[in-house]
């Protein structure tokens, strides 16, 4: 049974929702969402991993249970991350989908102590693209539509430095594409790789949100990666 804990940190409120096993045999894992999802997106996942870790997902500020401030950027998210982490475990797997995977990076390129590997869902190198912000769904969210918002345009027009920020990851990393049906851009998957100093590939082709559309496929993957 997962137990969600609010932790203070940088001022807001950081949720994290965590399973334990009696007797975790690996070191624990943290799950970081993509845009729109929380702790909750991830359960299946969850459920497998934590028969034998200890699992961490977490809500990024402005989803989920915790603190919807209005300001988000990927550096804020980042920062969130790397404050909470002390609180988790002093050596962490972790997992992370689209947005939550650029927040891994950002945060573990700043301070790659602690990572002992990390698995990237769907995730491209940032490149210049067309800026479109998509139109806020009807009814009530569970996050904050500020963050489509104002996440979106640092996408759509990337920092330059996102080539130096992935080649200070030096944790041996995972990073699995969607196949043609992702609308990521799999060139940009395989980009990403490149600039990775342990970096390698695989193709689940499963559109962008793997976990979710083929979670068996990807749980294999995650488990034949972590557990090596």
């Amino acid at each position: 049974m997962a137990e969600t804990t609010r932790y203070q940190v940088n001022g807001i409120f950081l949720a994290v929702s965590s399973s334990r096993p009696a007797r975790p045999l690996h070191p624990p894992v943290v799950l970081l969402a993509g845009t729109g999802n929380g702790a909750a997106d991830w359960d299946s996942v969850a459920a497998d991993l934590s028969r034998d870790r200890a699992v961490h997902a977490v809500d990024l500020r402005g989803h989920g249970h915790s603190e919807w401030t209005g300001t988000y950027s990927i550096d804020s998210m980042a920062t969130d991350f790397a404050a909470v982490l002390p609180e988790i475990g002093s050596e962490v797997d972790v997992i992370g989908h689209s947005l939550g995977g650029l927040v891994a990076c950002r945060a573990f390129a700043a301070d790659p102590g602690g990572l002992r590997r990390l698995v990237l869902e769907d995730v491209g190198m940032p490149y210049p693209r067309a800026p479109e912000t998509p139109a806020r769904p009807d009814g009530d969210l569970d996050f904050d539509w500020a963050v489509v918002e104002q996440i979106r345009p640092e996408i759509d027009r990337p920092a330059a430095h996102w080539p130096a920020t992935l080649a200070r990851i030096i944790a041996p990393t995972l990073v699995i594409g969607g196949g043609p049906d992702s609308f990521v851009p799999q060139t940009k998957v395989l980009e990403l790789v490149a600039r990775l100093s342990q970096g390698r590939h695989l193709t689940i082709a499963a559109g962008h949100n793997i976990h979710s559309t083929k979670p068996p496929e990807f749980i294999q993957a995650v488990r034949g990666f972590l557990d090596a």
